[in-house]
């Protein structure tokens, strides 16, 4: 008998499209919860080696793709959280769908998903080039977990709150749900 993986629950929202204009909350954990970028202490985060590649290459995101603002973020022991902007004005609306002025096409011929610009595109690279680097270094342990949290930002209400809580992160990682001394809770 076959082994069969168990089916994944898809995390995204069905037919939302995740290079529409707005402000995304993302968190990124590294496999396992396994602390790679230092340690918080006294409510200050420290970072490693490999947590300065990681604040480096969310810096360059912006270089890479045009249409991102970066917004707060904040790196933990085990998983970055950020806010990112998208704007993307190289869209122009037709009648009923967002059309690109450009059909990338791919070898197909058809629609080719890559190079919209979208939110799983970005961190697609960004977990892409940071992975690279990490293991040109020598940490060939190093790897994220297969996906990434999204939160697609509604209001200013609901930014200045998320802001608040990455700011805060640091000071409330003893009872953080991603601290691997509460694996219990």
């Amino acid at each position: 008998m076959l082994y069969q993986r168990p089916e994944r629950k898809f995390i995204r929202i069905k037919g939302y499209d995740y290079s529409s204009n707005g402000y995304y909350f993302v968190t990124i954990c590294t496999n396992g919860r396994e602390d790679f970028f230092d340690d918080v202490r006294n409510g200050i985060m420290g970072l490693s080696v490999i947590g300065c590649i990681v604040t480096e290459f969310w810096q360059e995101i912006p270089e890479h793709f045009d249409n991102v603002e970066l917004n707060e973020k904040i790196i933990m022991p085990n998983h970055i959280h950020g806010i990112l902007k998208l704007k993307n004005w190289h869209f122009r609306r037709d009648a009923i769908n967002r059309v690109p002025t450009e059909m990338p096409g791919g070898a197909t011929g058809m629609h080719n998903p890559m190079g919209k610009k979208t939110l799983g595109e970005i961190i697609r690279w960004f977990k892409g080039r940071v992975t690279y680097e990490i293991h040109k270094i020598g940490c060939d342990g190093f790897f994220w977990q297969s996906r990434f949290y999204d939160h697609i930002i509604r209001n200013n209400d609901e930014l200045n709150r998320i802001r608040k809580y990455i700011q805060e992160n640091p000071q409330k990682w003893e009872q953080n749900r991603n601290n691997p001394e509460n694996l219990w809770m």
